[in-house]
């Protein structure tokens, strides 16, 4: 359940925060007040996107947080993904600069968008004003009727599924189109892979032949080297490490008399220890450098090798064995590719595999159209369409992406007329009232605690508006329900009402949001009913609607 929803320098809001109850929430207000702006700033803290246009003119940034209860599947996800739980509490809090450039957080821990909007489905389910429209596109009438029955992950399977088969086939037809072109491509690689392969040239071996090289290249010069820096410092007549010695034995009997001698004694000791310490690395080292003819003309034919090879192929050498490995892929998928009959047959599973997820997802359809068309057709009853029946139709199409058949929505009016599509028959008031019929059903057969309303009355009034506030008002019975409405039937059913109004401030307008007591709701009410000038009739009819 939403708690709080704090607001700053977002549109034409300057500041603002706001406390939730649960149950059903609206939201009133003059044209223009902005009543709207405050689901499109929920949304954007639940990981909608936003830009710099967000942002309140003159102000450097916008802040959006949401604070919600925690129930057990949100802490589970909280635990999941590593964000810390704040004893039963979740903040969402989204930051927008006038640059255009967002930060988001979940419980103070830095978070994507991308994890906002996953925690935010968990959390809140938002009906727009426009919902309705969206219910005459075949796409999205198939998209609702799999996610009201719960078959989205199916749908998915499907038409991955789809994808695969149609890969599979298209190759099949590449192949045999081009079948002369494949064979050279498959030739050419064979001769390629031949010559790598011939060579077996292993990851780092140019770095490895080329260091020996160089140190056989240079074998007597390193030898000589070695040799006179040994003599230098023990083996020649008067040896550095001799004379480092004999000078630290004299300085030794000095220090004894005067102390302050005992440093530098101090500092030449490790001199002499490294001295040592290098005399064993030059005999170590003279020990194992020889020259060796033989295999420098063996390591200069590798390195020969190697370097032809690598111009030969336009590659730099170390690159030989990666430009191998790639060539026999290439190679193992073209002869994969090649044989059409391996390609018929593949083709044949994968649509084998597509039919079977498809065929599954049309039975389960079928039996989600008939529940989803009964539940509409209750409801309609309610909405002033009497005899109206609402019927989820599928139509058998080719094998697609979407599966084996076309979702279409039909709608009978009145009794004894035919169903027919809903784009042709419903007038302007009855698609809004069979788009929030389904609204109100698709939100009851979900799990989302918060469910949120925006103008999904438009076009409804008189009795029905009264039918439309009696059904959000069950729904808050079991959830949290927050609604944006113009209509003073929907309104006066609510258990907590907020006005949004409007302000001028040093030349900018300002949008408000006061949460009304039984007096201050009682003239809005009357507003929504009577218009600009409130009379006692008005606050009577309004005190009425209340009451019931």
């Amino acid at each position: 359940m939403l708690r709080t929803l704090s607001i700053r320098d977002f549109v034409i809001v300057d500041a603002l925060e706001l406390e939730f109850s649960g149950g059903f929430s609206v939201f009133t207000g003059e044209t223009g007040a902005g009543k709207s702006i405050l689901i499109d700033a929920l949304a954007l803290a639940l990981g909608g996107r936003g830009d710099a246009s967000v942002v309140r003119e003159g102000a450097p940034k916008a802040e959006l947080s949401a604070e919600f209860a925690v129930d057990a599947e949100t802490a589970a996800w909280l635990d999941a993904n590593a964000f810390q739980s704040e004893e039963g509490a979740l903040l969402l809090r989204r930051v927008i600069d006038n640059a255009g450039r967002s930060k988001a957080f979940i419980n103070g821990g830095a978070a994507t968008a991308a994890q906002l909007r996953e925690v935010g489905e968990m959390l809140v389910d938002i009906h727009g004003q426009h919902a309705h429209q969206s219910l005459l596109k075949p796409d999205a009438q198939r998209t609702l009727l799999d996610s009201q029955a719960g078959l989205l992950p199916q749908a998915r399977a499907v038409a991955a599924a789809y994808r695969d088969w149609r890969g599979i086939a298209k190759q099949r037809e590449t192949f045999e189109k081009d079948a002369k072109n494949v064979l050279l491509e498959r030739e050419r690689l064979e001769w390629q892979v031949g010559e790598l392969e011939k060579l077996a040239a292993r990851p780092g071996e140019w770095e490895q032949v080329s260091a020996e090289h160089s140190r056989l290249s240079h074998a007597a010069g390193l030898i000589e080297g070695a040799q006179e820096a040994l003599d230098a410092i023990s083996e020649a007549e008067q040896p550095i490490l001799s004379q480092l010695s004999s000078l630290n034995q004299k300085l030794g009997k000095l220090a004894d008399i005067d102390g302050a001698l005992k440093p530098v004694l101090e500092l030449l000791e490790p001199a002499r220890i490294q001295l040592q310490e290098a005399v064993y690395a030059l005999n170590d080292y003279l020990g194992r450098v020889e020259l060796d003819p033989n295999r420098l003309r063996a390591v200069e034919a590798r390195l020969d090798a190697l370097h032809s090879t690598a111009r030969k192929f336009r590659i730099a050498p170390e690159q030989l064995p990666a430009e191998c490995d790639a060539l026999s892929l290439q190679l193992r998928q073209l002869a994969d590719a090649s044989d059409l009959d391996a390609l018929h047959a593949q083709e044949g599973n994968a649509k084998a595999a597509y039919l079977l997820l498809a065929q599954k997802l049309s039975k389960a359809r079928a039996k989600a159209a008939k529940t989803l068309g009964d539940a509409v057709s209750a409801a309609m009853q309610d909405l002033s369409m009497a005899g109206g029946r609402f019927v989820v139709a599928l139509h058998p199409i080719d094998a697609a992406a979407c599966g084996l058949e076309q979702v279409e929505f039909l709608v009978a009016g009145h009794a004894g007329s035919a169903p027919r599509p809903l784009a042709k028959v419903a007038s302007g008031g009855e698609l809004a009232r069979i788009a929030l019929a389904i609204s109100v059903i698709t939100s009851s057969a979900t799990a989302t605690p918060t469910l949120i309303f925006d103008e999904v009355d438009s076009g409804i009034g008189g009795g029905v508006a009264e039918v439309v506030g009696r059904l959000l008002k069950r729904l808050g019975q079991d959830r949290q329900v927050l609604c944006v409405t113009h209509l003073p039937q929907v309104a006066s059913q609510a258990n907590q009402h907020f006005e949004v109004s409007k302000e001028s401030r040093n030349g900018k307008t300002l949008s408000r949001i006061a949460a009304l007591d039984a007096k201050n709701r009682v003239e809005e009410i009357a507003r929504m009913l009577g218009g600009i000038e409130i009379t006692a009739t008005t606050r009577k009819h309004a005190r009425e609607l209340l009451a019931l």
